[in-house]
């Protein structure tokens, strides 16, 4: 056995003792991500069959019922679809949770205050758990972590709680923590994205970056331009725009930003299907035609649609991977650059610069791929933000150049790379070489991206989990609790994947690549 998969082998043997041990005080803490702070006594509890939400001295009504909903939620994952109908007789009840929320506002912005301290005390009557926060999204960070502390005891037929008294507080390391899903390479229905949202909810990711089209299908109805769906791969893989509306309500009250994205000027041959004007021609049909002021009142429109639905501040533009031949070999295309002035350089940054001021208009602020930083940085929209992908080193320029930045080096945070394992994801560190606090500041995150390419409704959820649960705690966790070896976090991981598992979501064994199967029969805990 190779070394690497030997102290694997190890380290998940442990995870089966660590597994038993933490059912027990004194084990080890099962929380992923790691929060900021926890202290916990020796105390057990168990969680009373019917808990209650109080909100007494909270200064948010909750108007529409997200903070109850959410405690729905979380009474049902710590239940687990058991029978709870054990005798509660002589045992310490917990009776409910009292959720003090101190903003009365409900909408979600970026960078909002996710910050929680939660108090689970040992004694009292009657005994409630106490989470303090400063908005509803600090109480829903709180509630999942709530939800970790429990477990169902199977000799009494009740739900758990070891360890009391426990103190928690808790907030993010970054305001951006993303997972990209694409609906271009195959069609993802929308209870697999509404799936997809709830299981980032449990290691407290907040962005779903929703690549919607690309060059092979337009799948998103426009109602400023119905045609463009027409390029979708088939009649019924489509989503209307109420759909998207839909997905975009779903996520945001569980804390999750929708991010749409078009990459244009390439990785749009899909577009033309429907508006064949758009391709440069029939026979070269990408990029979209940088000469035809068609062009871009179709982008206006689409981002016109989009301002509409998606009420994150960010929308990502693309620009990679443009491939600007088309426009040379297209005569009228070709004259229309030579009377311009303008080489093939020149009409990508002209493409690029022009549809960021259309989406200027329509209030966004606008996230483009590296290759639009790396061609032409310094004409760039100053608040944009360059989404790194390519590799290492171009975050630290990025960052010299006054510019914000999300990390996604396809070499760690790829979820498609199957070779990519989860200790490369958990140790992708987004600050490399970035030591100016100032500079540090301008990092908003990182993203991991699971791109559509061999992946569909079938198998998009062992291929992001648990890899992306590694990533989640690098972008959570403040950076002096992350650990520097693996294997001291490889246990408990472990533990978090069967978590996944338990609650619906097909995460995949830890010991070897992405997507891997189980290699024998044994504990979920082992693999």
């Amino acid at each position: 056995m190779a070394p690497a998969l030997m102290r694997l082998a190890l380290a998940l043997a442990v995870a089966v003792v660590g597994c038993c041990a933490a059912r027990q005080p004194g084990g080890r803490v099962d929380l992923w991500p790691m929060p900021a702070s926890v202290s916990r006594g020796a105390r057990t509890l168990y969680v009373a069959r019917d808990l209650k939400l109080s909100t007494a001295g909270s200064g948010y009504k909750d108007g529409k019922a997200i903070l109850a909903d959410a405690f729905r939620r979380m009474v049902a994952v710590i239940q687990l679809d058991h029978a709870i109908n054990g005798s509660y007789h002589g045992l310490p009840v917990l009776a409910g949770v009292n959720v003090a929320v101190r903003s009365p506002d409900d909408e979600l912005k970026f960078g909002v205050d996710e910050s929680y301290k939660l108090t689970v005390p040992a004694t009292g009557s009657p005994l409630y758990a106490r989470i303090e926060a400063q908005t509803v999204f600090g109480a829903f960070h709180a509630l999942e972590t709530f939800s970790q502390l429990c477990y169902f005891d199977f000799v009494l037929s009740v739900t758990g709680l070891h360890w009391a008294p426990w103190t928690i507080v808790d907030k993010p390391r970054f305001p951006y923590r993303g997972l990209l899903i694409d609906t271009a390479r195959h069609y993802l229905p929308v209870p697999v994205i509404k799936s997809v949202i709830d299981s980032m909810v449990y290691s407290k990711l907040n962005v779903l970056h929703w690549h919607i089209v690309d060059e092979q299908p337009f799948p998103l109805e426009i109602p400023s331009y119905p045609k463009l769906s027409n390029g979708a791969y088939s009649y019924s893989e489509k989503y209307t725009i109420n759909d998207a509306i839909d997905i975009v309500q779903y996520a945001e009250k569980r804390g999750v930003n929708v991010l749409a994205e078009i990459d244009v000027p390439g990785h749009a041959g899909s577009w033309g299907v429907g508006y064949p004007s758009l391709w440069p021609s029939a026979t070269c049909q990408q990029p979209l035609d940088v000469s035809n002021d068609f062009t871009f009142k179709v982008i206006d429109g689409i981002l016109s649609d989009f301002s509409k639905v998606f009420k994150f501040k960010f929308v990502h533009l693309g620009g990679d991977e443009v491939d600007t031949s088309c426009w040379t070999t297209t005569p009228r295309i070709k004259s229309w650059l030579v009377q311009h002035g303008m080489n093939e350089s020149d009409a990508y940054r002209y493409f690029v610069l022009k549809a960021q001021k259309i989406a200027i208009s329509h209030g966004y602020e606008i996230i483009n791929w590296e290759e639009t930083f790396n061609n032409f940085g310094d004409k760039l929209d100053r608040k944009t933000v360059v989404h790194n992908w390519l590799g290492g080193g171009v975050a630290e320029k990025v960052v010299s150049a006054g510019l914000r930045c999300i990390v996604s080096n396809q070499d760690k945070w790829y979820l498609d790379h199957l070779d990519a394992t989860w200790e490369g994801f958990y140790m992708n560190e987004p600050l490399t070489n970035i030591y100016n606090p100032e500079q540090q500041k301008l990092i908003l995150g990182g993203e991991v991206c699971m791109w559509g390419e061999h992946i569909d409704a079938s198998d998009i959820q062992q291929t992001i989990w648990p890899r992306a649960a590694a990533a989640a705690e690098r972008l959570w966790t403040p950076v002096e609790k992350l650990a520097k070896d693996t294997t001291a976090v490889t246990a408990r991981l472990a533990h978090f994947r069967c978590l996944l598992n338990e609650r619906g979501v097909a995460a995949a064994p830890l010991a070897g690549y992405g997507r891997t199967a189980p290699s024998e029969p044994g504990s979920c805990v082992r693999q």
